[in-house]
């Protein structure tokens, strides 16, 4: 997946703004986080302008958001690990890491798997119709036979894999049968 942090925070943004569970001081954690180790990102007055309560949470988290995305690469990966660090459930819920979550799990990424496996295209009623054409036919030859013949061939053919007592039983069966 080649976006970069700065790509991913654009599409994440919307997502942010509106998540619930990013209240104030989840919002304030990520901020502090973002000012006391990378203060080449977020200053003391940034940071202390961001943490304003007077301004709603959501309002906050927009500027904070946008300001990161001007302030480059750098500070848009640093949010994602503080993000990642303080609000973990938000954090895997983002729609770029469900879009990478998608991209590596085979069962709801199946574009790569369609061509290896060129049958399973049809569906189960083709294999449903195919398997009833196959007993139809089964069925089929096994009672025309066993009007014709009486069983015989069938189970005489049956006989010639079993051990000398199982085949005497058979033959004796089909004969009874023909004499009938």
């Amino acid at each position: 997946m080649g976006d970069s942090f700065h790509e991913q925070l654009m599409e994440d943004s919307a997502f942010l703004r509106v998540e619930q569970r990013l209240d104030t001081e989840r919002v304030d954690k990520v901020i502090l986080q973002l000012n006391r180790i990378y203060p080449q990102i977020l200053t003391d007055k940034e940071a202390t302008k961001f943490r304003n309560l007077d301004v709603p949470t959501s309002v906050r988290l927009g500027e904070l958001l946008t300001h990161l995305q001007k302030k480059g690469e750098e500070a848009c990966r640093e949010f994602y690990r503080a993000l990642h660090l303080h609000v973990e459930e938000v954090y895997y819920s983002l729609p770029t890491r469900l879009r990478l979550r998608d991209f590596m799990d085979p069962l709801t990424f199946s574009r790569a798997y369609k061509h290896r496996y060129y049958l399973n295209d049809k569906g189960p009623f083709f294999f449903l119709g195919c398997f009833g054409v196959a007993v139809g036919m089964a069925l089929l030859y096994y009672y025309s036979e066993a009007k014709v013949s009486g069983g015989s061939r069938a189970l005489g053919m049956a006989a010639l894999g079993l051990k000398r007592k199982a085949q005497e039983v058979l033959i004796w069966y089909t004969e009874e049968n023909l004499r009938k």
